[in-house]
């Protein structure tokens, strides 16, 4: 069964980053994971260096440093739950580069970031810190956008994310195949609803519907084993259209918690696919994304 060991969980206290950081934690103590807590510093002078007197510059970046450590103090000991190790850190340099180099000195098991806005991404913040770390990053990302509906539990229930309805979607490649594991892993560990969905942009009026959708309900439960039944609910599905209509669709009429998704390498996310299901899921989820690499 899959495992997070190591979570990255950038941090720059806006709302999209407060969010992540509750399922980056929840994450955390379910798999008793160690979450490494990173706010970056970007440079502050980069455009115009040969106007800046460099013991200013020091100075100024002493400052920002050492208010920064503290708030990041003050964040985790008020809004952190027990029950897991911790790891906070401050570094100055590009954002995107400093969370993968963080992800990758320490084989970081999964990276938690939050996404703008309520569709994830919108097409004017196709920069973002984000987007670049989900088209670059070697290990998986999980896109946090604010919900369509409330799936954060009350605090006594001692876990800030309640994952009650995981939504898996394949197209039966190799890389859908490794994301079931994950799939499979988080469905059992938080006790979920999981739905296997697949999407058929067409089908030809010569083939039986019912004995496609008999065909594709097989193929979807063949890999599972039957005693990840004892831990969390499974249901197959298939759904007729384009495939990242049919898993948005899907999930905002099942008001799913979390959709899992295979990703192409690590350049499937790259501008020249934009069009890709991946991405387009990520840009209209109504719930956290998370994209799987091999």
């Amino acid at each position: 069964m899959m495992r997070f060991e190591r979570i990255v969980c950038p941090l720059d206290f806006s709302d999209s980053s407060l969010r992540a950081y509750d399922y980056a934690q929840s994450l955390a103590r379910h798999y008793q994971a160690t979450l490494l807590v990173q706010h970056v510093i970007p440079p502050l002078f980069a455009a115009y260096p040969s106007y800046v007197y460099p013991d200013i510059a020091s100075d100024l970046m002493l400052g920002l440093r050492a208010h920064a450590e503290q708030q990041l103090q003050e964040f985790i000991k008020t809004r952190t739950r027990n029950g897991f190790p911790i790891e906070p850190s401050v570094c100055e340099g590009q954002v995107t580069d400093s969370i993968l180099a963080l992800a990758a000195s320490r084989q970081a098991s999964l990276i938690v970031m939050g996404t703008h806005g309520r569709h994830g991404f919108d097409h004017l913040l196709l920069g973002s810190v984000t987007e670049k770390v989900l088209r670059k990053a070697h290990c998986p990302v999980l896109a946090v956008c604010q919900p369509r509906h409330d799936f954060v539990a009350p605090a006594s229930s001692g876990d800030p994310v309640h994952l009650g309805k995981i939504l898996f979607a394949t197209d039966f490649s190799l890389h859908a195949s490794h994301a079931l594991g994950y799939a499979l892993s988080l469905a059992q560990e938080y006790e979920s609803e999981l739905t296997l969905l697949h999407a058929i942009e067409e089908i030809p009026p010569s083939w039986d519907l019912s004995a496609v959708s008999a065909d594709v309900v097989a193929r979807l439960e063949k890999p599972i084993p039957p005693e990840a039944r004892d831990r969390c609910t499974i249901k197959s599905r298939l759904r007729i259209g384009r495939p990242y209509q049919e898993i948005v669709r899907f999930a905002l009429e099942t008001e799913a918690d979390l959709i899992i998704l295979g990703v192409r390498g690590r350049n499937a996310l790259d501008l020249a696919l934009f069009g890709s299901t991946t991405h387009r899921v990520i840009q209209q989820a109504p719930c956290p994304v998370l994209a799987v690499h091999i």
